[in-house]
């Protein structure tokens, strides 16, 4: 049972089910039938002279030593659904330049994924001033060369909405400080921010200073324009655009970038370039 439960979710999680609800439909039923087993055996042990006296934990390492016998039984299960699984997330969207990771204060992936959002602006006939990327929304770098489809699932894996909204300078400056507090975010091309401490020392965009009287539009994630990651200031936005229908997705805005880039035979790139500075 152990051998199977580990070879089954480590195949899982090399593979995308064609049909997401379906899996997770199957992960209810067994976590269902597990607390009720779990349950049973606490009952159990209730009506026995033994005593619980301690609970003990360990991390069990999921890696490749589970793909050097694997079991048929896993195999089995995914089978039916590996072709269409395949078809679907092994296609080539687009390139990228060179390896892209997201890390604090600033990363190429977090600046691209930032400038991501402003380019899909024009869809909404929007002309965001500048966008704000979530570091803990990317939840995968991306390899050089060929970048597929499953690639940007595993990149953007929730559904996040691009979001637009107006925050006067002031509370923009108040949103760059709460930035600063959690070490940076991803931000787009033309925002300069100087920290220090967790604290911000300053604030530009496009060259010039923050206007605190002005007002800037921003494109962001609907998650954070609801005020999480502690960047509650979002909430005081005004003129919020946040469609929510599935192709609104950032995924695939994502994916429209990419596929944008690749027809004018363009291999993406980006680079740390000053946008978040720590001193």
């Amino acid at each position: 049972m152990e051998k199977f439960t580990f070879s089954f979710w480590k195949m899982l999680e090399n593979q995308y089910l064609c049909n997401r609800n379906q899996l997770f439909e199957e992960m209810k039923y067994c976590k269902k039938h597990f607390f009720v087993a779990a349950m049973a055996l606490m009952m159990v042990s209730c009506s026995t002279p033994y005593r619980m006296t301690g609970i003990e934990r360990s991390r069990i390492l999921i890696d490749n030593r589970y793909d050097r016998q694997p079991d048929a039984a896993a195999q089995a299960f995914i089978a039916p659904y590996q072709h269409t699984v395949d078809s679907m997330m092994k296609p080539v969207v687009g390139k990228v330049a060179k390896y892209m990771a997201a890390n604090r204060p600033e990363s190429p992936l977090s600046n691209l994924l930032a400038d991501i959002l402003v380019w899909g602006g024009k869809e909404f006939n929007e002309k965001p001033d500048l966008a704000v990327y979530n570091m803990g929304g990317i939840r995968a770098a991306l390899a050089e060369g060929d970048v597929t489809w499953g690639n940007i699932i595993d990149m953007a894996p929730f559904e996040n909405k691009i979001c637009f909204l107006t925050l006067s300078g002031k509370k923009l400056l108040e949103l760059f400080g709460q930035m600063a507090s959690r070490g940076g975010e991803g931000v787009s091309h033309g925002v300069e921010l100087t920290i220090s401490e967790r604290k911000l020392l300053s604030a530009r965009l496009h060259g010039k200073e923050i206007d605190p009287q002005a007002n800037y539009r921003v494109a962001t994630l609907d998650y954070l324009a609801q005020g999480n990651d502690g960047l509650t200031v979002f909430k005081e936005g005004a003129n919020v655009v946040s469609p929510q229908e599935e192709r609104n997705n950032v995924r695939f805005v994502i994916m429209e970038f990419f596929k944008e880039a690749n027809s004018e035979g363009r291999v993406v790139d980006a680079k740390v370039e000053g946008r978040v500075v720590v001193k």
